[in-house]
């Protein structure tokens, strides 16, 4: 592997943002030369990723971390499209128990119909590995509203390590999952002195980033509180604390890592409703 994209097919998050796209939803596609694999499709997932000529049928794994909507509405059709229409059994479906099976809290949201043609299910729990081609990857804990949370952290021989938060409030440890990865992208749904319980703010944030020590820092999955405020503004903060490059993801924004990790903002308008959003 010389290089891996991702493509931030959504930057929103929480109920608000996701009924308004506000910030589209979509969440990301992982590309390298041989993979396409998306990470938590939530509302808008196919038509963002059909919009942006990412074809869904070229995918080989789907992975979720919970299973709330906007983090997992749309897994049922990337899951056919996966499996090219239900026709061929191939790829992997990871998620944790709750999107699987369901717990006592919520779930189950991938149907048996859904889970009988993936080449391999995986179900997450913190500590769980596994590969997809020649990407590693490590469930990791997180604390939410879903018990079952998960986040993850892609080890590649190439370009480095990726960790992807999740939705999850701070607690001790948390940011020793990430240790040393080059790309850290944090779910900061609340700006500071707005703590929502189960979620990550600004302030969490630096946290995060001062345990894991990352080489760079993506801000992403805003709810409507973090998106009047000012995601930029919020992400300048955390760079300004840890003293680590920190970026808001915005709809359309496109990663490549290699030697250098180099950012692309979408030349079009990215967004969903409201005209005020290009600026944040």
């Amino acid at each position: 592997m010389t290089r891996l994209e991702l493509v931030f097919l959504g930057t929103g998050g929480g109920r608000f943002a996701t009924l308004t796209q506000t910030r589209r939803t979509g969440g990301i596609r992982i590309i390298s030369d041989s993979l396409h694999m998306h990470l938590d499709p939530g509302p808008g997932a196919l038509i963002y990723s059909l919009n942006m000529k990412l074809n869904p049928q070229k995918l080989k794994a789907v992975l979720m971390s919970h299973c709330h909507p906007d983090h997992c509405n749309d897994a049922e059709i990337l899951v056919e499209a996966m499996t090219h229409g239900m026709t061929s059994r191939r790829g992997i479906l990871a998620a944790p128990r709750s999107v699987l099976f369901g717990n006592e809290v919520c779930g189950p949201v991938i149907s048996k119909y859904h889970q009988q043609t993936p080449e391999k299910i995986i179900e997450t729990r913190p500590g769980v590995t596994f590969t997809v081609d020649d990407i590693k990857i490590l469930a990791t804990e997180a604390q939410h509203s879903d018990p079952d949370t998960v986040g993850y952290r892609l080890e590649t021989r190439d370009v480095g390590a990726i960790g992807y938060s999740s939705d999850t409030e701070y607690f001790e440890g948390v940011g020793k999952s990430y240790k040393g990865v080059r790309l850290l992208l944090l779910c900061v749904m609340r700006p500071s002195g707005e703590p929502w319980k189960g979620h990550m703010t600004t302030e969490d944030a630096v946290k995060i980033v001062e345990e894991a020590g990352p080489e760079m820092v993506v801000a992403t999955h805003f709810g409507m509180k973090m998106i009047f405020r000012g995601s930029a503004r919020e992400a300048k903060i955390i760079e300004e604390k840890t003293g680590v490059p920190t970026l808001a993801a915005s709809d359309g924004m496109r990663i490549s890592m290699g030697a250098k990790i180099q950012v692309e903002r979408a030349k079009r308008k990215q967004r969903g409703l409201g005209e005020f959003a290009e600026s944040l």
